[in-house]
């Protein structure tokens, strides 16, 4: 499984014309799965979310974590995320899940960091083409693979 984590001062999501999700202050996360990914990668996934300190004390270091912050998030299924570009120039999406795999991954993900965080966040929709926008605050990005524990 693999996340880009986002810190925003605004995001949201859009979907023929209807916006289903906006956020302030928060995270933008796009969300990644392989056919390898268990519950084991989303709780460990989503306890890195939440704890993550990559929020501004009053001093402006990064020391505060999501909860701390009391931000919000918007969880985004990504399947670009596994993108191999080894071979030529058209990349490959074999990696990713295929959707009776990754929905219910994606699922459980949401619930998850839901029950981690210790309230609701805000999705796009699986499978959808989806207008993403954000302000990227910092600009913040972080790439985690739980694969990859680094």
């Amino acid at each position: 499984m693999k996340i880009v984590i986002q810190r925003v001062s605004k995001a949201s999501v859009t979907i023929k014309s209807n916006k289903v999700a906006e956020i302030d202050n928060g995270l933008l996360i796009l969300l990644g799965v392989v056919n390898e990914d268990s519950q084991e990668d989303i709780n460990w996934l989503c306890n890195k979310i939440t704890n993550l300190r990559i929020f501004p004390d009053e001093d402006g270091v990064m020391n505060k974590s999501l909860k701390d912050a009391e931000g919000d998030v918007i969880l985004v299924s990504q399947f670009t995320l596994h993108a191999s570009t080894k071979k030529g120039n058209r990349p490959s999406y074999i990696k990713a899940a295929k959707p009776d795999v990754a929905i219910p991954l994606y699922e459980s993900f949401i619930e998850t960091l839901q029950k981690t965080l210790g309230k609701k966040i805000q999705t796009g929709e699986f499978g959808a083409d989806m207008k993403v926008h954000l302000v990227n605050d910092g600009p913040v990005t972080i790439i985690i693979d739980s694969k990859n524990k680094e």
